[in-house]
Order: structure tokens, then sequence, then C-alpha cells
């Protein structure tokens, strides 16, 4: 899928964009030493683009040079200091690409707990990417827009296209990791659409409040566990199998490599210094939980986790009602949200100001 944006008109340079969030199948954890501003990753990472975690944000830019200083409301709150100065330093470089000086103004909703596990980051700068060239008459297919995503937050370049998404690499071991804003070498790309199959994420939310570090943070401490080597090694024969699986839609071969990887990934998390430790005792009862139901009484469900303390549980979609049925009887469980795989960024006729 190609998204060109719009030329924006010189009385409203004003877009709204709604992007999913995603779930990733074979996980983006730690950056590459020289190309930690660029967000250049460890390994491929393969995702599911979702179809109903989204975040809709709206961008205007003042072409009348009468806006001291961006403005960014997310949920209904104003950010202001640290908080805004990832997204402001977002909008610098849609600011370089255009050639203009313009302060912003950007408002945007999530439909799902922001900072929790659920990749709020990817939706939420991916709709900022493409609602913010939008506005800017920038036009930038899909692939461009993924390079200039991924430098705000990595797991956003997948959240460029819909469907079955890898996330490459694309620089060489011991090459350097320099680029402009447009390098097209570490980029996602679709390996199969929203139809191709019928698969869902099962979201068990036991805390929807922020996590205390964030994930572009803990990026930054993978080099210093001593696991991190070892799973980087085993991921490129884990994305040999995941993309085997995606193919042949074979949910037997899928589901063993995502719990092994999740863990995998949180092991490194848990022996980085400083520790970081996600869970919390709610995220243990649901992964106890889903052993349980699939080795003792054959529901086909496996597990995986973000960088957060919220489970996922993915499922075919025949057996998507009894898994929502039994997680959201877990006492610890506070929400379900379910999703099918989505499409790529969608722009609305409806602004949010």
């Amino acid at each position: 899928m190609i998204v060109e944006c719009p030329p924006a008109s010189l009385s409203e340079r004003k877009a709204t964009c709604r992007a999913g969030s995603n779930i990733a199948f074979i996980k983006y954890w730690g950056v590459a030493g020289s190309g930690e501003d660029l967000n250049i990753p460890l390994n491929n990472s393969i995702s599911m683009t979702l179809a109903d975690a989204h975040t809709t944000t709206t961008v205007a830019w003042d072409g009348c040079v009468c806006l001291p200083e961006d403005t960014v409301v997310i949920d209904g709150v104003q950010l202001e200091g640290g908080p805004a100065e990832r997204i402001v330093a977002h909008l610098d470089r849609l600011r370089a690409l255009a050639g203009v000086p313009y302060k912003a103004r950007v408002v945007s909703n999530n439909n799902f707990p922001m900072a929790s596990g659920i990749a709020s980051s990817a939706s939420g700068f991916a709709a900022l990417t493409v609602a913010g060239a939008a506005a800017l008459g920038l036009r930038l297919n899909a692939t461009r827009l993924s390079a200039v995503a991924r430098q705000a937050s990595g797991s956003a370049s997948r959240s460029l296209f819909g469907g079955f998404v890898e996330w490459e690499r694309g620089w060489g071991r011991g090459e350097s990791e320099s680029s402009s804003l447009l390098d097209t070498r570490s980029v996602a790309h679709q390996m199969y659409d929203e139809n191709h199959w019928a698969l869902r994420d099962v979201i068990a939310i036991v805390s929807a409040g922020a996590k205390r570090v964030s994930s572009s943070s803990g990026h930054r401490l993978a080099a210093t566990s001593p696991l991190n080597a070892a799973r980087t090694q085993c991921v490129r024969e884990w994305l040999k199998t995941v993309r085997r699986a995606i193919a042949e839609r074979d949910f037997s071969l899928l589901g063993p490599v995502l719990e092994l990887d999740a863990l995998a990934m949180h092991g490194v998390m848990m022996t980085s210094t400083p520790s970081l430790l996600y869970w919390q005792p709610g995220t243990l009862q649901v992964l106890q939980a889903v052993r349980s139901w699939r080795e003792d009484e054959g529901v086909p469900v496996y597990f995986t986790i973000d960088a957060g303390p919220n489970v996922h549980l993915i499922c075919e979609a025949d057996s998507a009602s009894e898994v929502e049925r039994r997680v959201g009887a877990l006492p610890a469980v506070e929400r379900v949200l379910t999703s099918g795989p989505g499409t790529g960024p969608q722009f609305l006729d409806g602004h949010l100001f």
C-alpha cells in the first residue's frame, strides 16, 4: 500500500490521520550504538497492524507565523516541557523537510491506554508523521514516511503499513549508521495485507497506567544485558520461522516463537543495568492462565508482551470469543480490547479542532 500525502491549501495547512498500533511477533528491542538518534534496530522485526487500537491526530501548521511555539494536546492533556520535547523534535524533522519555520498545533486522541505496552508511540508517531507531512504539502510515499517516522519511534515505521509488516534493519553490521531524513535503508514493508490471515490480538489490560520507564529509554539499556547478544543471534532463525508461519497461515508454527521471543526480550530487560521489570502480578496471572488453557484444555492461544505489563493473547478468529471470555474473567484483568489486522494510515475528513 502506498500513502500519498495530498497537497495542503495555502489557506489551511491542516490534516487529520488515523493510524493503527501494531503488535510485534518478533520484537524490536535495542538500538545500534552509533545509530541511537536514528533508531536503527539491532535486528529485523515483524508485526501485525491493529484495526481497533489506533490514534487519531490533527496537525495544523501556522503559516501566518502567529503561533509563538508548538502546542501539543494528547487525550485532552496539554503537554509541557519534557513530555512535549519528543513530539516537538519530530515536528522539527517535518519542518526541515519542508524548509519552513511554521509552528504547529497538534491534537491527538488514543482509543486505548497510552504508554502501557500497547505501542501508543507506534500509532501516535505514524499518525503525526502522515498528518504533519500532508498538511505541509509534502508528497511522500509510505516507504519514505516510514523512514521519517522511524526516527521518532522505531515501531512507528511498521504502522505506516497495514496487515503483516517487516521492518528491515537495513544497515550492514559495522556499517556507519548515518543518514538523511529520507534515507530508506531502514524501513518497513508490507508482507501481506490485512485480509491474508484472520488472526486476533486479545489484549488483557492489567494496568492502564503509564509505565515508569519509556520504551525509548529502555532501548538504550539493552546493550548492558548479558543476554542481549544471545537474543539478537537467535532472532535470525526466529524471523525465518515467523515469515514461514505467516506465509502458510500456520498458527501452531507461529505461536511458540511468539512466546519465546517475548520472554527473551523481557529477559534482556530484566538483566539490563538498571534492570527493567515491567511485569506486575496480574501479568504473571495471565501468562500462567494462557499456558494452562492451552496445555490442559486445548485452547489454541499464545501470549506475547511488549514493553509494559499488559499481555497480548494471539489466536485465530474462531477462538477469539472463547479467549475473550476466559481472560475477561481473570481477577487481575481490568479491560479486554480485541483487534484483528488493520489497514495502513487513513486520512479523515473530520478534524479534532
